[in-house]
């Protein structure tokens, strides 16, 4: 059955130049003019029809990127992209995923702005993650300047379908290049709502640490974290030979000896517990056996996270250069530990090998800057107990700025999980800003 929409302006190429025409499309999977519509656009290939529970139409494509948005001559990738559609007088979402693009091809795939506005869904997968790492891989153009552009030069091309208005939004990471894509092109989108977004000031940005210390949950909670911590670092004897064989039968490897893995694993475990908000209740208590003990601690921080992978090598390149991270607080463990301290943990954990950053704080002036100055139509969401709120926005002045956090929440913090009051009226607003 065929579905007939409004007519829309498409761009084809003829002799060098855009030309402009109107037609009348008819968009069904027997008859997939809107696939060869979308294949039409510039730079624009192998676009492919992916099932979906939740959309009328849904493609994977790429998109042709320069490797230097200010120097073309450098080369270009190809960039991997999901178009999820409604209608064309629906809204349209633009995820600004800061990682791998992966999920997104599950059928049952909806974002949640995308479901409560019944809009139009771009989803563009980061520069050098998954399917769209260039070949061969040069970690200079691996900038957050450069994935603006990218996202920038994606909108420019959809916006000949998509009319209506626009949303960019993302989650950690993601929500973090929301931000970064509405500081360097204010005008491209109508509404940022960027989900759990850090804004660090430095490669270890220090407030972190304070923050689990001190604020995330009650004293008593981190009284029991803390201990657990502990103790497994004084039941090392018997707990170091069960990581050691846990990771020599997963064929881990680190770029540090297994006893520095097993101090960052546990100093890791408060950073972990307190940002997905697990349950301080399923702690095993002092009466509980080493397999116990060792069981919930490999659960909820495995060593896997600390691997030599190449696969992350992409993320912790933009943390060292221009993103920011988290340090260790190693002060409560004197005694227990086998290393001296963590200073300098990314370059010599995640880093690739031979590969020297210097941290550039220009990014965190211009975020900084642009969240205390703009009106432009901005929601940001947090969980008061994630510690990525250590490092959350300031404050804003303008009221088109908005920060709404979640009692309680984690990493999770999402619009649809808040208290009905919060709910409503973090909907209600960006409803508000569509209908202007």
């Amino acid at each position: 059955m065929k579905t007939t929409f409004r007519q829309i302006a498409i761009l084809f190429i003829v002799t060098g130049s855009l030309l402009c025409t109107n037609v009348q499309f008819n968009y069904g999977q027997n008859n997939d003019t809107l696939k060869e519509t979308i294949s039409f656009l510039p730079g624009v290939s192998k676009v492919e029809r992916l099932k979906s529970e939740v959309f009328k139409d849904k493609y994977v494509l790429f998109v042709e990127q320069p490797l230097d948005h200010k120097n073309p001559a450098a080369g270009t990738f190809k960039q991997r992209v999901f178009v999820m559609n409604v209608g064309m007088d629906r809204p349209t979402v633009i995820v600004t995923e800061g990682y791998g693009a992966g999920y997104a091809s599950m059928p049952r795939y909806r974002e949640e702005l995308s479901r409560t506005f019944d809009a139009n869904l771009i989803f563009v997968e980061h520069r050098y993650f998954l399917e769209s790492t260039p070949s061969p891989l040069d970690w200079k153009y691996l900038t957050a300047e450069n994935s603006a552009y990218d996202l920038h030069r994606i909108t420019e091309l959809f916006k000949t379908l998509y009319k209506g208005k626009w949303i960019a939004t993302g989650i950690s990471k993601g929500g973090q290049t929301a931000l970064i894509y509405r500081a360097f092109f204010p005008e491209d989108v109508d509404v940022t709502v960027p989900y759990v977004a850090p804004l660090c000031k430095s490669r270890e940005d220090g407030r972190h640490e304070p923050f689990i210390s001190n604020f995330a949950g009650t004293k008593a909670q981190r009284d029991t974290i803390l201990d657990f911590q502990k103790r497994i670092l004084q039941k090392r004897a018997t707990l170091q030979p069960k990581f050691d064989s846990l990771c020599m039968a997963n064929k881990y490897t680190f770029n540090l000896p297994l006893e520095n893995i097993y101090d960052y694993t546990v100093l890791e475990f408060s950073f972990s517990f307190w940002q997905w908000g697990s349950p301080v209740n399923e702690i095993p208590g002092r009466e509980a056996s080493d397999n116990q003990l060792f069981k919930y601690w490999i659960r909820m921080c495995s060593p896997d996270y600390f691997v030599n992978n190449s696969s992350t090598a992409s993320f912790f390149v933009q943390a060292a250069r221009e993103l920011g991270y988290y340090g260790y607080d190693t002060k409560p463990f004197k005694g227990l530990l086998t290393i001296k301290n963590t200073k300098g943990y990314l370059t010599k954990l995640f880093l690739p090998d031979g590969s020297e950053f210097k941290f550039d704080k220009t990014l965190y002036k211009k975020l900084k800057k642009f969240v205390a100055t703009t009106d432009k139509k901005m929601l940001f969401i947090y969980g008061e107990f994630d510690p990525w709120s250590s490092v959350k926005v300031d404050e804003p002045k303008n009221g088109n700025v908005v920060v709404m956090v979640q009692p309680g929440g984690s990493h999770k913090a999402r619009i649809s999980n808040m208290p009905d009051s919060l709910k409503n009226k973090a909907f209600e607003t960006i409803k508000g800003w569509l209908s202007e």
